[in-house]
């Protein structure tokens, strides 16, 4: 079975502080009418700080979507690369064994991808497939893993290598005022993050299942309206009680899988806010220790998106991993709403040299 190995994660190096979020926005927005209420729940998120691609001041200025646009792909062919190698030596593998990129990104757009940019310039193989996401958001980190579980279950001998790349503050609009965006301005942050499906061999979390959920009807509940100044983001106030129709899904999964989602080993959970995780908790009944490290990356580096999956799946392995065999779950949720939602235990494993059968099929192809 495909094994998710450890992943690398880098966040920028210029920081914003919770303090300094809320004398920014007591600064700026004097005058709303809902500012006490934005203050309140920008304090409620747990966020302590965010990491940024800019200095606040040059975040806070918007010079055009063009101008936003060219530095996403500055930013994201600079941090990228780094990213990636760390992956692969975690991984005990190099670009030559990758034979799927999954590069997941909400928060910029090239065509071609940057997945065509790594290939040319990072000598991964012509032939490797590239599957670039950008439209599921939050929930990508998890789809990501899925599809790359997909593609490992399909060719054994195959490696995929996932990128999250997110730089939120790019998407900062000076001019959206609602209580929902003005809780965004203070939740989100920037980061790139990657890991490895190895088809066969490695250390980490063996999938075995995934699926994934639409909630009817919500699609415009976390959205993006696409102007000439770029992304607006789009936060329904209905978004914090998604868990309660998610929860049975996950418990359902669970289930035909003969698991009890309410006594797992491990939750890795997508941390789109506090409330989130506790309603988390209640449904399933498992304790707020669970979800320890959604909320650490909640609370070191805000909401990165697509990326919140693989730092707190970092954490775990962190903390040494976990017993052999023992049971977890990692769940995305983002625009549709959807929920991305995988099943592993955990395996360690030597780490081998790729097998000669791999060699065979790169021959194939």
């Amino acid at each position: 079975m495909p094994t998710l190995c450890r992943p690398a994660v880098d966040v920028p190096e210029h920081v914003i502080t919770l303090q300094q979020t809320l004398d920014l926005a007591r600064s700026v927005h004097a005058g709303h009418p809902q500012l006490p209420l934005a203050l309140r729940l920008i304090e409620n998120t747990g966020v302590r700080k965010r990491h940024l691609v800019q200095p606040i001041d040059e975040t806070l200025r918007h010079r055009g979507f063009e101008a936003r646009n060219r530095r996403y792909e500055a930013e994201a062919k600079a941090r990228v690369p780094p990213v990636v190698h760390r992956a692969l030596a975690n991984a005990g593998l190099t670009v030559r064994d990758i034979d799927l990129i999954v590069y997941v990104s909400c928060t910029g757009f090239m065509m071609p991808s940057l997945t065509a940019w790594m290939i040319n310039s990072m000598g991964f193989r012509s032939g490797t497939r590239q599957m670039p996401i950008a439209q599921l958001g939050c929930a990508a980190g998890g789809a990501a893993i899925n599809r790359a579980h997909d593609f490992c279950t399909a060719y054994p001998e195959a490696n995929a290598l996932i990128v999250a790349c997110e730089f939120c503050s790019l998407c900062y609009q000076p001019t959206d005022l609602s209580v929902g965006t003005l809780l965004s301005n203070g939740l989100f942050g920037d980061a790139v993050a990657a890991t490895v499906v190895r088809g066969q061999g490695g250390t980490g979390i063996r999938l075995e299942r995934n699926g994934s959920h639409l909630v009817p009807d919500t699609e415009d509940w976390i959205a993006y309206s696409v102007r000439s100044t770029g992304f607006h983001f789009l936060l329904d106030r209905r978004v914090p009680g998604t868990m309660e129709p998610l929860a049975p899904v996950l418990t359902e999964l669970a289930g035909r899988h003969g698991w009890d989602a309410s006594a797992l080993d491990f939750y890795i959970v997508h941390a789109g806010g506090p409330r989130i995780l506790d309603d988390l908790c209640n449904y399933l009944g498992v304790p707020p220790e669970a979800f320890r490290f959604s909320r650490a990356t909640l609370t070191e580096y805000g909401n990165i998106a697509s990326a919140v999956v693989l730092d707190a799946l970092g954490r775990l392995f962190d903390e040494g991993g976990t017993a052999e065999r023992a049971k977890g779950l990692i769940a995305g949720f983002g625009p549709g709403i959807t929920a991305e939602i995988a099943l592993g235990r955990w395996a360690t494993q030597r780490v081998r040299d790729r097998p000669v059968a791999a060699a065979a099929l790169d021959l194939a192809r």
